[in-house]
C-alpha cells in the first residue's frame, strides 16, 4: 500500500514522502497515529502543490539572499553578552543570533543555513562571518561585547 508520510519518522521517512508499506502497518499504526494518509490521486496532486509552492518560495529566498549578499559585504554587527572575567560568554551566540542581529541591525534578511559557521562562538572578540548563496560568498564583522 503507498502511503505518504506526513511527519518526519526516524529510520522510516521523511515529511511528505511516498512509500509503500505493508497494509497492516499502515491501517494498525501510521493512519492512527496520523503518521501517515493514504496516496490517493487527490493526496498526491495535494502533495504536488505543497512541493511546487515550496520551490518557488526557496527560490524567491535564495534570490533575496543573493541581492542582500551585495549589502552585506563589509558591515559590522556589535552584540553585547554576559560574559565572565576571562572573556568567556555565559551563552553561546549561534547562526540563529547573527540572523536575528542582521535584521535588527542593518534590516538585511539572512537565511541561518546561508551563514557559515562551524561552531557556535563562546568567547568575546571580533570574528568575520562568511555568508554563502549558491557559491557567492560575502563577508561581515561582528564584534561581541562583553555586557556590563
Amino acid at each position: 500500500m503507498k502511503v505518504i508520510i506526513l511527519k518526519d519518522i526516524p529510520k522510516f521517512g521523511k515529511k511528505n514522502e511516498i512509500k509503500d508499506v505493508p497494509e497492516g502497518y499502515a491501517r494498525n499504526f501510521l493512519f492512527p497515529k496520523q503518521l501517515a494518509e493514504p496516496a490517493t490521486p487527490k493526496a498526491l496532486s495535494h502533495l504536488e502543490k505543497i512541493k511546487e509552492s515550496k520551490e518557488i518560495s526557496k527560490r524567491l529566498e535564495e534570490d533575496l539572499l543573493l541581492k542582500n549578499l551585495r549589502e552585506i559585504e563589509g558591515k559590522k554587527i556589535i552584540l553585547k553578552k554576559s560574559a565572565n572575567e576571562q572573556g568567556h560568554l555565559f551563552s553561546s551566540i549561534r547562526k540563529e543570533d547573527i540572523e536575528e542581529a542582521m535584521k535588527k541591525t542593518h534590516r538585511i534578511f539572512l537565511s541561518k543555513d546561508a551563514i557559515l559557521l562551524d561552531s557556535p562562538i563562546k568567547n568575546i572578540g571580533t570574528y568575520e562571518i562568511a555568508v554563502s548563496v549558491k557559491g557567492k560568498r560575502a563577508m561581515f564583522k561582528l564584534d561581541i561585547l562583553a555586557d556590563k
